[in-house]
């Protein structure tokens, strides 16, 4: 499902829809940089946005700059706004992330240099599992980190934790990326209506794999509490599980699901997108006063990781990342495993290659919406057993504004608007009917 995101301002100051970064970006303000500054401009003199896209439609962003650089000196403004940024408050800092496709921004960012080119030197740990990242932001041990995006919605409000733990989703790392992998003896149960008794893996009880998970075997008749089993693995251990038979399969990150086929194991039943397309997955997560207590370290951080996630969308780069993120510091799995998740063409283990780009995509603005989904699940299956005004929490933790403005700077495309209707399952889901969603589900908690 394509899904075309506009502005007032064509996204890059050569007036074609790219990233600014594919163009030689001026220093003295006029290119991406000094686009801020005009559509600020531009939304000041025109705030109501129907007046301004009239002006916009009819005069054209260059006449109405013009006219109005005559009376606000728009060239100093261009050339503040293209100084130097103040040095981060802290340089040297630590990311944890987990060896999968999802981190594929956090990661290639150490060895193309994305963030050092925003003066920072950041040492990237991989880490075993999802709850020693978390347990290890929380004890600040790390300075940022790579959680799946319901964890900082659940640690904020205190579900799964002692106490609430503030953690923000500055950005969303990928959209969609994951897959339901069965052993290959199930090749005749393709069907989750004969699932009865299967046992499952999902890397974490707050991720997307388990929420998805279960809102897929519910929609098929099956309780999954008490129908099929399902429980926490590491990603980097299911296929092991699944060659050992510990389980019949799992709904879990690549590159897992392509190496289950590369080993002879099992086999792709389906790949998320299918149930969501453009769902999120990941998130690169800051404790929620990094913002506020180290703004400049916070926005060279935001600048490196957006413009890392908007390299690795590229499919024109996708080789490039899978050999820079493949070696033994990071992934540590073979590069073909890796190229074939991020080109999209790949071996089912059905005897079929098949060939989806859109398998795995890296766009970094959190949707309020996809957090407010993301609380409907907690609620559903009772990890969140009180009521909470879903869109506070989802605007408190989802930081849309920091993300949009990041991806502003260098010329991405940003979404007017944090909130928007999903199909999830087949099902319209509108954020602003979240409630009547939610109990409009015969299977829940």
């Amino acid at each position: 499902m394509a899904r075309i995101f506009t502005t007032d301002l064509d996204p890059c100051g050569c007036g074609r829809h790219h990233a600014a970064m594919a163009c030689d970006m001026p220093t003295d303000g006029t290119g991406a940089m000094g686009q801020v500054v005009e559509e600020a401009v531009l939304r000041a003199v025109f705030p109501q946005a129907a007046t301004r896209r009239a002006m916009l439609n009819t005069f054209g962003a260059g006449t109405l700059l013009a006219a109005i650089g005559d009376i606000l000196p728009l060239v100093d403004a261009r050339e503040a706004f293209a100084q130097t940024p103040a040095a981060p408050e802290k340089r040297d800092l630590k990311i944890g992330f987990i060896a999968i496709t999802c981190a594929t921004p956090i990661i290639m960012a150490d060895p193309m240099g994305f963030y050092r080119r925003q003066g920072l030197n950041v040492e990237v740990l991989r880490t075993a599992g999802w709850a020693v990242i978390r347990d290890r932001a929380i004890a600040r041990e790390f300075d940022a980190a790579h959680m799946l995006a319901p964890m900082p919605l659940a640690m904020s409000l205190g579900v799964g934790v002692a106490s609430p733990q503030p953690w923000s989703v500055a950005a969303i790392e990928n959209i969609n990326g994951q897959a339901i992998t069965l052993a290959n003896k199930h090749r005749d149960k393709r069907d989750p209506k004969d699932w009865r008794g299967f046992r499952f893996a999902v890397p974490f009880d707050f991720s997307m794999h388990n929420y998805l998970l279960r809102a897929y075997v519910a929609q098929a008749g099956l309780d999954p509490d008490r129908d099929i089993q399902i429980r926490a693995v590491p990603p980097p251990e299911m296929v092991a599980n699944l060659r050992a038979d510990n389980i019949d399969g799992f709904l879990g990150p690549d590159p897992f699901n392509q190496r289950a086929v590369f080993d002879g194991v099992g086999f792709i039943h389906l790949l998320t997108r299918e149930l969501w397309d453009g769902h999120p997955c990941c998130a690169f997560a800051v404790p929620a006063a990094m913002p506020r207590e180290m703004p400049n370290t916070f926005a060279a951080l935001m600048k490196a990781i957006v413009e890392a996630t908007a390299y690795s969308n590229n499919p024109a780069n996708r080789r490039e990342v899978a050999a820079a993120i493949a070696g033994p510091n990071y992934l540590n799995q073979p590069q073909t495993v890796v190229e074939q998740v991020l080109t999209g063409t790949f071996a089912n283990g059905l005897g079929q290659v098949q060939r989806v780009p859109e398998r795995v995509g890296f766009e970094p603005f959190p949707y309020h919406s996809m957090a407010i989904w993301i609380l409907t699940q907690m609620r559903r299956w009772g990890q969140l057993q009180r009521e909470v005004d879903y869109a506070a929490v989802a605007s408190q933790v989802f930081l849309a504004l920091d993300a949009g403005r990041a991806m502003r700077e260098i010329g991405l495309t940003v979404p007017a608007n944090p909130m928007r209707s999903e199909t999830i399952l087949g099902r319209s889901f509108d954020p602003a009917q979240a409630d009547a969603y939610l109990n409009s589900f015969a299977i829940k908690r």
